[in-house]
């Protein structure tokens, strides 16, 4: 059965419990809650926000970072979330992502390939597809800028050499790092990856750009394509 909001005790309201005790001691669902706002006759804003933790695939891992991947209908589907409420909950998963990108790009040194996966990780781990990712850097290596690519189709990434050398030519950048995902969630590269690593090298030996590297972006890990 449901208990109404108003029936909990203070200390257990979402609103009350932020105030008194801080954003952090709430739960992913009491968060929601507060962003769902209202509920119906039936359920109340925590009912629903728990109903919106169980579409997630690891809702046992109480993880909130499914809301980038779930789609407006699908959160349409629970009783009591309606276009308006899915929209909210939609920016939010955007919102958690852009917070998780750098301030300021060019204060950003690259000296590992570690230092390339803890920048994309969070970003790129979640696409549900391919996402190519140009870095340019300066002489010492430090972050000038990064550019979106290409995104797949079918599986299936598209891209031309032009697209990735166009940027560093016409800024007289001299050195690059290609970052894509793999949507399976394994970073090891495929032979196609590897490929067109090396096609992409020698054109960038041509025009008298370093291609330091192409890191492949997995579910938590990465590898190298070169």
């Amino acid at each position: 059965m449901t208990t109404k909001m108003n029936l909990l005790p203070m200390s257990e309201r979402p609103y009350e419990k932020l105030l008194t005790y801080g954003e952090e001691t709430l739960s992913n669902s009491e968060l929601l809650a507060i962003i769902i706002k209202t509920g119906t006759k039936e359920k109340t804003a925590l009912d629903l926000a728990r109903q919106v933790m169980n579409l997630s695939l690891n809702a046992k891992q109480n993880d909130l970072r499914f809301l980038q991947e779930i789609s407006i209908n699908e959160l349409m589907k629970i009783n009591g979330i309606g276009k308006v409420k899915a929209i909210e909950l939609k920016a939010i998963g955007e919102i958690a992502k852009r917070m998780s990108k750098p301030i300021n790009l060019n204060k950003i040194c690259v000296k590992t390939k570690a230092d390339v996966a803890n920048l994309l990780m969070q970003e790129m781990r979640y696409e549900k597809k391919e996402v190519l990712k140009l870095i340019l850097l300066n002489n010492k290596n430090i972050i000038q800028k990064i550019i979106d690519i290409a995104t797949g189709k079918d599986n299936t990434l598209v891209f031309d050499i032009k697209q990735i050398l166009s940027e560093p030519v016409k800024l007289q950048i001299p050195k690059i790092i290609l970052v894509h995902n793999h949507p399976s969630g394994n970073s090891v590269p495929s032979k196609e990856d590897i490929q067109a690593t090396k096609k992409i090298c020698e054109s960038c030996e041509l025009m008298g750009i370093q291609l330091l590297d192409h890191i492949i972006i997995g579910d938590g890990e990465y590898h190298s394509a070169i």
